[in-house]
């Protein structure tokens, strides 16, 4: 045993992390890069070592022997030798099986291996040879280019992801440049920018799909732009929400040559098909009834995409998982602040978008001042007598609602405006009665899904100018929302467990401030109920980031505030 080192590495792939640790730093960096956090207690962090982080951290170069040589470097006694010879085997997988274009037959594809047993137990537990698949030696399969995504999907479900080399369409090109900033000087990108562009290209052969995963206000946008004008092709740019679309828009006309001409919007507002095209997810979902076909999927076969961007790749809908495995030879880039999907659906994310091919620590980013410093506090805030009979009568969901709209919230949110009297403020929540209530007890406007895009967007650009210093808003703000003054975000209530959704309401206030350039994450619990228990889940992506939650407890007692109050600042009433 070697008390120096900071792990404990167990036989079941978990590996714990004592957070007191001088290395400890140091170690979790490394762990990021192979393993998840799955656990965060204060005296030890518990990571997983997956199959897919395993694959990941292949994609990344990293090879069995290095994954094994951190884990050595760090844990107290041997690594098992179980759990050598799984890495060993998972990492192996990672290029065992290729995926080639056939040169002679058109329409044609070609899966590789060098181990003939391999290709026999996938025949048998695929039934490939009963689907138009034929082999054409011990160790090659035929298939009809129209099986690729399937294929790839099916097999990394079975344990064997394929490394795809069969390349991908140029599209139809278009020809554009950065827009010349200053004296005849070209927009100009961040080291780590070009890093992450050059990481998607790959090697020859290998690159043109996949993931890059950057935080909020690191400036994946523009990493979006950099390989749309390294690649010259017609893009197809999908995103979460109207306010996204529009904010790809105006980035594409304000930092390269295209003009409003060659980008086109197709949305619920508008339905233009451009050179560049940007769409929702929304509406490429949208049907007529639950049976209907989705009616605006013929979009990715409008015009020759030479690129097809994921906005936000981690909300990607299940029915655009479907198209997405029939454009395989389409190069596809994922943008994400978080790789965590809720619904477990990583793996579909890494076989048809593609593996991870660039990753940027968070608080790397911090430390170059490239986004801002946050202080993340929770607040666990109790309930009054009256509520906590009503939440121990409750059942199931029921309970968690109750804690979330917990009133005495609202002195807590006063307190914090009072703390931050010149800042920019986004209240933000869940449940749309709660938000109601809060934003006429402290006089702010509510932006929520009732609100027309145009409402929306005046409200976001008055705020931008410093006219309106707090929003209260809906979950239609966690998305793709650029408010760079905002330096103090608010959390009332949030969809349960979801570390997606914690990550991206943090990502609203990372923008880079002037000053000092810092910011403030308040997150606001029911004390003893069960949002206090999905609160440590919905922050396990952020802490495995580096970020740490300083806990503050209410009294018992709390001064209660009614609907007609309303917070005023200097006899006004704040605005």
């Amino acid at each position: 045993m070697d008390n120096s080192k900071p792990c404990i590495v167990q036989h079941d792939r978990m590996v714990l992390l004592e957070c007191g640790h001088d290395a400890f730093e140091e170690a979790r960096e490394q762990l990021s890069c192979f393993a998840e956090l799955v656990k965060s207690p204060s005296s030890f962090h518990t990571y997983r070592i997956t199959p897919l982080s395993l694959w990941n951290a292949a994609a990344l170069g990293w090879s069995a022997t290095m994954v094994m040589d951190s884990l050595h470097s760090m844990s107290r006694w041997d690594v098992p030798l179980g759990l050598i010879q799984d890495i060993r085997d998972l990492v192996s997988r990672y290029g065992k099986l290729t995926l080639v274009i056939d040169l002679n037959v058109p329409y044609q594809l070609i899966l590789k291996s060098t181990d003939s047993q391999l290709m026999d137990e996938i025949i048998q537990r695929t039934g490939m040879l009963t689907l138009d698949m034929r082999r054409i030696s011990m160790t090659e399969l035929a298939f009809h280019v129209a099986r690729r995504g399937w294929l790839k999907q099916e097999l990394t479900r079975l344990g064997y992801p394929i490394l795809d080399l069969a390349g991908y369409d140029d599209g139809q090109r278009l020809s554009f440049s950065w827009k010349e900033e200053g004296v005849n000087q070209a927009f100009q990108l961040r080291d780590y920018q070009k890093d992450a562009v050059k990481a998607f290209e790959g090697l020859p052969g290998s690159g043109g799909s996949g993931v890059v995963v950057l935080p909020c206000g690191g400036g994946k946008t523009v990493i979006g732009m950099a390989v749309m004008e390294r690649l010259q092709c017609e893009t197809l740019i999908l995103t979460s929400n109207t306010t996204s679309v529009r904010q790809w828009m105006d980035e594409l006309e304000l930092k390269t040559t295209l003009v409003s001409a060659e980008i086109g919007e197709y949305s619920g507002q508008k339905k233009e098909v451009k050179p560049v095209t940007v769409a929702t997810y929304q509406i490429l979902t949208h049907r007529r009834t639950k049976d209907s076909e989705f009616e605006h999927m013929k979009l990715f076969n409008e015009r020759q995409w030479g690129l097809i961007i994921y906005d936000e790749v981690h909300l990607l809908p299940a029915p655009v998982f479907r198209a997405t495995a029939e454009i395989q030879a389409t190069r596809r880039l994922g943008l994400t602040a978080t790789l965590v999907r809720e619904d477990g659906c990583e793996q579909d994310v890494f076989s048809l978008v593609g593996p991870k091919r660039y990753d940027m620590p968070w608080r790397q980013l911090e430390l170059k001042g490239w986004i801002a410093k946050v202080d993340c506090v929770e607040i666990r805030v109790s309930m009054a007598n009256d509520m906590l009979d009503r939440y121990h009568r409750a059942e199931g969901k029921h309970k968690f609602r109750i804690a979330a709209e917990n009133p005495d919230k609202l002195p807590v949110i006063i307190s914090i405006l009072q703390q931050h009297p010149h800042s920019g403020v986004l209240v933000i929540g869940q449940y749309l009665d709660q938000l109601e209530w809060i934003a006429a007890s402290i006089k702010a406007p509510l932006i929520s899904g009732k609100m027309s895009q145009q409402e929306r967007m005046g409200l976001y650009d008055s705020f931008r100018r410093g006219e309106v210093r707090v929003l209260v808003v809906s979950k239609v703000a966690n998305f793709a929302v650029d408010l760079p003054d905002a330096s103090v975000a608010i959390e009332v209530s949030g969809s349960f467990g979801s570390r997606q959704e914690e990550a991206q309401r943090l990502g609203r206030i990372l923008r880079p401030k002037s000053l000092d350039n810092r910011a403030y994450f308040y997150t606001l619990v029911t004390k003893d109920s069960k949002e206090e228990d999905f609160a440590i889940q919905r922050q396990m992506f952020l802490i495995e980031q580096g970020y740490e939650y300083a806990i503050q407890i209410q009294p018992d007692t709390v001064e209660r505030v009614e609907a007609t109050d309303s917070y005023t600042e200097g006899g006004a009433v704040l605005q």
